[in-house]
């Protein structure tokens, strides 16, 4: 066997094993990419990946999510916040479960870049007490928001206005707190305050009082101002009524005897 049969009988082999790991990375990109402590596997009806981090003790939502996501499930985890487009480049993602988790509020693009695909948010069993009132926007999904500890405020109310197409989930908005306290523990749209314009006019009384205790400080200053310089005034009267009377001089005694 010559040197050149040598190379090509080995070579061969490599090639096709270089090959058959290329068409395996085309193929099956998302091997690779699936998250540490999540199972990632092709949906056959979806064209896409369900991926599942579900029990995974996470603390915050995995980086580099494979972008062929279809279904992400990540609850039952200490999940504590959801930052501003966690999920941008997720372009195919149509269900999303958070529930089960520690988030405790939701920021203005919390959802951003899957608002057109997205057909379920579960956020339930939380411990979300307030979102951005553009929280919830331009979603068009069916969003799940039970048991969590809702702090009934302007800014949720312009949230809950915004999902006019969700009227079930703002139904089981239950305040935990709110402004008004008799409205604790009820049905959020049992509320039928505008909170906003309540915190607006909370503004402008304290506002109002705020100004009233200036002016009244200054005005008392005043009188203090006053008072004090007319007590100095009388002490320096009275002194110079206490001191005494100057004599008169030899000459103008002489003087007042030749005139009379």
């Amino acid at each position: 066997m010559t040197l050149l049969d040598l190379w090509l009988s080995r070579s061969i082999p490599m090639c096709l094993l270089l090959q058959s790991l290329v068409l395996m990375a085309l193929c099956f990109p998302s091997a690779s990419m699936c998250p540490k402590g999540c199972i990632c596997q092709r949906d056959p009806h979806l064209h896409g990946l369900n991926v599942t981090c579900s029990q995974s003790r996470l603390k915050e939502i995995p980086p580099s999510l494979p972008v062929n996501t279809v279904l992400l499930r990540l609850e039952h985890n200490q999940i504590g916040a959801v930052p501003d487009q966690a999920f941008h480049g997720l372009r195919l993602l149509r269900e999303l479960n958070l529930s089960y988790n520690a988030v405790e509020t939701l920021g203005e693009g919390a959802f951003s870049g899957i608002e057109a695909t997205l057909q379920v948010l579960d956020l339930s069993h939380n411990r979300i007490t307030s979102v951005h009132k553009d929280a919830f926007a331009r979603l068009k999904a069916r969003v799940i928001v039970d048991d969590n500890p809702w702090h009934c405020d302007c800014a949720l109310q312009q949230a809950i206005g915004g999902m006019a197409h969700n009227h079930e989930a703002a139904a089981r908005v239950l305040c935990r707190s709110s402004e008004l306290r008799d409205q604790e523990g009820r049905p959020f749209l049992a509320v039928d305050t505008d909170l906003c314009n309540l915190a607006k006019r909370t503004t402008d009384y304290a506002m109002l009082v705020t100004m009233f205790g200036w002016f009244a400080m200054v005005i008392s200053y005043v009188v203090y101002y006053v008072r004090q310089n007319q007590e100095d005034a009388r002490r320096h009267l009275e002194y110079l009524k206490s001191l005494p009377s100057k004599p008169k001089k030899p000459d103008e005694a002489d003087d007042i005897s030749t005139v009379v």
